[in-house]
């Protein structure tokens, strides 16, 4: 929830101290000395599946649920956040009162839809993996820290959890967002091969954008926050030029909300020790097998430490954000 300024505050100590045993008021101190950082809770549960065992083992290699704790642990919440990897019977991730959770089901769509090679473009098959899932949990905590923060949002709450998963995959550097943005953009590949598509009226229901949609809009975010970085995607004709010229102003929009809306709950300590080294892969751990996408495993001496909806939807193949 909001924290109220001073000059509010003021107002409720005034109005409880007239009221016996000050109890309001002390439910107020208390409630604002358990605002913290690193409030998020992991729940990895093994899969029922035996299908669903190598995206299991993925997410233990990757430690990507050891880096999510960090990097979401930057924003101070009045409550803790709690994400969940289960067997759900279906793929599928959401966010529900506190509650974040992302179905073995969904990884294993992710790892099936990688590429089997490094793409002409320089998207390797890890990549594809990191950015698809990273994406994707970072969607949700968009949707997580807009409900238990209370922040307002005018316009489409799906759009909005895109904008935050893109901004924060941004601010991770130069070379992290390029490999990010790209590997989250990998998850429409399928939608954009061919330069027509038909879809039913209904498809245009649904709460989320159309996946051609959100494959340009998270390009334009890109661009407008790094042209440079990223003008090979204007040059090659992913993103139309017609649409990078207004991507710095949208980057700029998404840029200023956050700073207004969010960045005052972020714990400046926390997110200093955190941003440097948040996502960032090992390049001697093998996540997939076989294939030879991968590099071989390490020698001994250099081994790394152990890792303890509708018609126009995104399918379960191409596995987008949810």
């Amino acid at each position: 929830m909001k924290l109220p300024g001073f000059s509010l505050l003021s107002g409720v100590l005034v109005a409880t101290l007239a009221m016996p045993g000050l109890t309001a008021a002390q439910d107020l101190f208390a409630h604002l000395s358990d605002v913290h950082s690193q409030r998020i809770k992991i729940e990895v549960d093994p899969p029922k599946n035996p299908d669903l065992q190598e995206a299991y083992d993925v997410l233990k290699r990757s430690r990507w649920m050891d880096e999510a704790q960090e990097f979401f642990g930057i924003f101070k919440l009045p409550q803790d956040i709690t994400i969940f990897v289960r067997s759900c019977g279906m793929s599928n991730a959401w966010y529900v009162h506190g509650t974040l959770t992302v179905c073995y089901e969904y990884l294993d769509d992710i790892i099936k839809s990688i590429p089997p090679g490094d793409t002409p473009d320089g998207i390797t098959p890890r990549d594809a993996a990191r950015g698809q899932f990273v994406y994707t949990l970072t969607h949700e905590m968009g949707h997580a820290l807009f409900d238990v923060l209370e922040i307002p949002i005018l316009g489409a709450p799906e759009d909005a959890a895109d904008d935050f998963a893109a901004y924060m995959m941004l601010q991770l550097g130069k070379e992290r967002a390029r490999q990010l943005m790209l590997g989250a953009a990998y998850s429409y590949a399928n939608y954009i091969k061919n330069p027509k598509v038909t879809v039913t009226l209904g498809a245009f229901s649904d709460l989320h954008s159309a996946p051609m949609q959100r494959y340009y809009d998270l390009l334009c975010k890109a661009y407008g926050a790094d042209r440079e970085a990223f003008q090979d995607v204007v040059d090659k004709g992913y993103l139309p030029a017609a649409r990078a010229k207004t991507c710095a102003t949208e980057y700029g929009e998404v840029n200023f909300a956050y700073k207004k809306l969010i960045a005052p709950y972020v714990d400046e300590e926390v997110a200093k020790k955190v941003l440097d080294k948040a996502w960032m892969p090992d390049p001697h751990i093998r996540l997939f097998r076989g294939g030879g996408t991968e590099p071989p495993p390490p020698t001994p001496d250099t081994a790394p430490r152990s890792a303890a909806t509708n018609g126009a939807a995104p399918s379960a193949t191409t596995a987008p954000a949810k």
